[in-house]
């Protein structure tokens, strides 16, 4: 007997944690299990054929999905399809997305046999062994004996033979809903049995191994070391599950080892609110800056506000890029705030994220959210322009995803909020904002994505700034320059966005054309080693006087090393270091912190010679390390 547990995700670097943990758990329990599970993993991205041909061929006797909202409308196809070309086969659902409405989700998809509801380690266990113990015998879908059996695993809804055919819809949703009991209606009968307990995080077995770990490489490393949030944010469904569980610390300990033995990238921590207790978090912080092997990253969702003096000395001793926080601001309006039910004090939060960024060693990712209750365009701007004052590496401008079974979805009616009937069920329009301009503001989002999020503007931006009254504005102004030249509809290609943003620089401000010219030529020289040089560039480097000048500097490099001494001490001559290395020319000193004022007042007979090391770069946004040369 071979159960398929089945993940749909995102993208190919993204990873399903569910299917591996439901695997180790049934393994821990009983090691004769393993033989009897194949976990199979696409993505949103691959044709549906294709899926649905690789299912097919592993031979299935039992198939689990795991369901969220961006795959529910993929995993709805298949199934239906699948259904049909293995009709023999029990398809079962489980994950967030399934787990509100079994009922209604079975009663529109008759070709389901059944949903796991809330967590799935124990209760995949149990249906894993009676699958093993009956199917194994011939019988394909449960007979009456084996559902009775059924009937005695907690969290799950399944479907059953009617037993009474004439019994009223209406009484077969009420008795739906009295856990632990069968019912029916016309041809469909559903049993609903009695909730799951929680299960002690420490119980459940750590899924990562030295067999499958290369299995990860190139793909995201999902670790949890805790479940459930104490706070109760009316648009997450993690406000259902006010129990926090803690992994042992011991446990937790022993597994990040093992990631940093085997140095993977990164290790991204799914924990709702990672610091919500102190203790557990500090320990963890601790222990990964004890042990830090100077290759791994650790990623963290936090609240910051929360974060106490002890906590913020240890964060800024941490060294530069070992860990990520991402913290969710979702608005500055107190009174949107206080809608959502959210415990957040944004001025104590906007100074300790001050206080962090004052280590210079932690990428920062402040999160917002659109469309949120009592919050209008105006407002919006207002929440924009206060967390981008806090300059984080990350602003992320996301839209209210209307969640099935959260306090959000059931004021929705209340507050005015239209959302999409499809996942992921975003916020079309409320009472405070209008559609159009949410379209408004998506707009502004892609203008803040790319250029912005991408760090590859980082001097030209805060000048371009200046010329705008606000933040808020500037990318309002240059979605406007988008649409007008076309551009969303066909984007430009990521080189190709300095010409781009170099052409709107212009017509908002062309009196300082040589200061944009240089500021974008530095941002396009950190990011990469160019092979061919952007048009706007001043090239004073091909004046014969001053390419000499460039070409003595290696020259001498590879005799007496000042600034190269790696290189040389690699054994690459000064040809070599010259194509591996960048020197380029400014009549500004444009690296400083950028002046919004600065205007060409230096002699023009100034030249600046900048060496930039593409082997050494900021672990926060990937520049490279740049040195003013006395040439």
């Amino acid at each position: 007997m071979k159960f398929l547990l089945t993940a749909v995700n995102a993208k190919y670097i993204h990873s399903n944690p569910a299917i591996y943990s439901l695997r180790a758990y049934s393994i821990r329990k009983e090691p004769a299990l393993e033989e009897h599970m194949e976990l199979a993993e696409y993505t949103i991205n691959q044709p549906f054929q294709e899926i649905l041909a690789d299912i097919y061929g592993r031979k299935p006797d039992c198939i689990a999905f795991s369901c969220y909202i961006w795959n529910w409308e993929m995993i709805q196809d298949i199934t239906r399809e699948l259904a049909k070309i293995l009709p023999d086969v029990p398809i079962w659902l489980g994950g967030p997305e399934v787990s509100y409405n079994p009922e209604e989700i079975l009663g529109k998809m008759p070709f389901l046999t059944g949903v796991m509801v809330g967590e799935g380690e124990v209760t995949f266990h149990d249906l894993l062994v009676f699958y093993k113990d009956k199917l194994s015998s011939g019988a394909r879908q449960p007979d009456t004996d084996e559902e009775d059996t059924l009937q005695k695993i907690p969290g799950i809804v399944f479907r059953r033979a009617p037993e009474k055919p004439g019994e009223t819809p209406e009484a077969y949703a009420a008795a739906c809903k009295i856990p632990g009991t069968c019912a029916a209606a016309g041809a469909l009968s559903v049993c609903r049995t009695a909730p799951r307990s929680l299960t002690d995080i420490s119980d459940i077995p750590f899924f990562y191994n030295e067999e499958d770990i290369g299995d990860f490489h190139n793909r995201i490393i999902y670790y949890e070391s805790s479940r459930g949030c104490p706070y109760r944010c009316s648009y997450c469904l993690s406000s259902i599950d006010k129990t926090v569980r803690l992994r042992s610390l011991e446990l937790v300990e022993k597994e990040l080892q093992f990631f940093l033995d085997k140095k993977v990238p990164q290790v991204k921590f799914v924990d709702r609110t990672f610091n919500c207790n102190h203790t557990h978090a500090q320990a963890i912080w601790r222990y990964i800056s004890e042990h830090d092997n100077g290759v791994t990253n650790f990623h963290f969702e936090i609240s910051a506000d929360i974060l106490n003096e002890e906590e913020l000395r240890l964060l800024r001793s941490l060294r530069p890029g070992l860990v990520q926080l991402e913290i969710g601001v979702q608005s500055t309006n107190p009174q949107t705030i206080r809608e959502i039910r959210r415990a957040m004090d944004w001025e104590k939060l906007k100074k300790i994220v001050a206080s962090i960024q004052e280590g210079q060693n932690i990428h920062i990712h402040l999160d917002l959210i659109a469309g949120l209750p009592c919050e209008d365009l105006e407002s919006f701007r207002r929440s924009f322009n206060d967390v981008y004052a806090c300059r984080p590496e990350q602003l992320q401008l996301g839209f209210l995803k209307v969640l099935k079974g959260s306090y959000m979805h059931e004021k929705a009616s209340e507050y005015g909020i239209h959302y999409t009937d499809k996942p992921p069920y975003e916020v079309l329009f409320t009472r405070w904002l209008p559609y159009g301009d949410v379209l408004s503001l998506k707009k502004i989002e892609e203008m803040v994505e790319l250029y912005y999020n991408s760090a590859q503007f980082t001097h030209t931006l805060p000048v371009l700034e200046a010329v705008f009254p606000n933040p808020f504005r500037l990318y309002e102004e240059l979605a406007a320059y988008y649409k007008k030249k076309g551009y969303f509809i066909n984007n430009p290609a990521r080189s190709y966005r300095y010409q781009v943003l170099m052409d709107f620089a212009l017509s908002v401000d062309p009196e300082r054309e040589s200061l944009y010219r240089q500021l974008l030529t530095l941002d396009m020289y950190l990011r990469e080693n160019l092979k061919s040089r952007p048009d706007f560039a001043l090239n004073l480097q091909e004046i014969p006087e001053i390419k000499e000048k460039i070409n003595g500097f290696y020259r001498k490099e590879e005799k007496e090393p000042l600034f190269l001494q790696d290189y040389v001490d690699d054994g690459f001559n000064s040809r070599q270091m010259a194509r591996m290395t960048h020197i380029e020319c400014f009549r500004l000193p444009v690296w400083e912190s950028p002046v919004p004022g600065m205007v060409e007042t230096f002699p023009e007979e100034k030249i600046y010679f900048l060496l930039f090391d593409y082997r050494k770069r900021n672990p926060l946004n990937q520049e490279a390390r740049t040195t003013l040369l006395p040439l």
